[in-house]
């Protein structure tokens, strides 16, 4: 989480728990650091949640301390980590949470993003989804050791494809150290996402923001998701804590449509 006046000159983006407006790097995959980071500064977003698979490559310790002066130096901050660490696969093909970890602080990131298996909640049987359990135990225990918290990715072909596993997985983890990101599930409506999201809360560390319609492939302006956003960011406001709303995926990939979004965000969030 945030650190008491870590943004500063932001209005009324300031103080305690509060959500403050950023990207998601892999938003554009193919734009440069400095690009991004140009974009970000342009638009009024203030974090950026860094990926690890394109733009602060796992174990390179060089491009996360540049990338991070580069963040900083432009007054922005870096707000998470986004790796690609495979909880119950990763290690066994030669990716260490350690080293994701020494990347994510020589970063700046407070919390690392990972994805807590490789199949969905209905596709992992009981050793398999206790063996997830066990290592996240075993990597918040890493993390906290650091200083930095580690987020689960809220996505579909994990175990947090469904609102029930996800929250079943947090209870089964039980970890102190250990929170979850959130996002609606794509073809959700705006009721049962809003439920999935309270089922949550208790752990609940920064949301991706996007609108699509009933398939991943169906981008919309976010000015159009407005009623359902509504909710869920007054939802996430009653959570104790700071925490980041990170754009990820915009309309036809552009930096217009990131621009049109990221005054709708502000506005919300204002």
């Amino acid at each position: 989480m945030l650190q008491a006046g870590v943004v500063r000159g932001r209005g009324g983006w300031l103080g305690w728990g509060m959500i403050y407006p950023g990207l998601v790097s892999i938003t554009f995959r193919k734009l440069t650091v400095e690009a991004i980071v140009e974009a970000v500064q342009r638009t009024g977003l203030v974090g950026i949640e860094w990926g690890g698979d394109v733009h602060v490559p796992h174990g390179d310790i060089g491009t996360a301390r540049r990338v991070r002066d580069l963040t900083v130096r432009a007054g922005l901050q870096v707000a998470a980590y986004g790796s690609y660490y495979r909880v119950g696969r990763s290690e066994s093909e030669g990716l260490a949470f350690e080293r994701v970890l020494e990347t994510a602080i020589e970063l700046g990131a407070p919390t690392i993003r990972v994805w807590p298996g490789t199949a969905g909640s209905d596709a992992t049987d009981e050793d398999g989804r206790w063996k997830i359990v066990r290592e996240l135990q075993r990597i918040g225990d890493l993390a906290t050791k650091a200083g930095v918290t580690v987020s689960l990715e809220y996505h579909g072909g994990t175990l947090t494809d469904t609102d029930a596993s996800a929250s079943q997985l947090l209870v089964e983890v039980d970890h102190a150290n250990v929170f979850t990101c959130w996002q609606p599930h794509v073809g959700a409506t705006a009721e049962a996402a809003l439920a999935g999201l309270q089922d949550v809360r208790s752990r609940l560390s920064n949301l991706h923001v996007f609108h699509w319609g009933p398939t991943p492939n169906d981008r919309r302006p976010l000015a159009e998701g407005e009623d359902a956003w509504a909710r869920y960011l007054a939802a996430a406001r009653t959570v104790e804590g700071d925490r980041y709303a990170l754009l990820e995926f915009v309309k036809d990939d552009s930096l217009a449509a990131l621009a049109e979004d990221a005054a709708t965000l502000r506005r919300w969030l204002m």
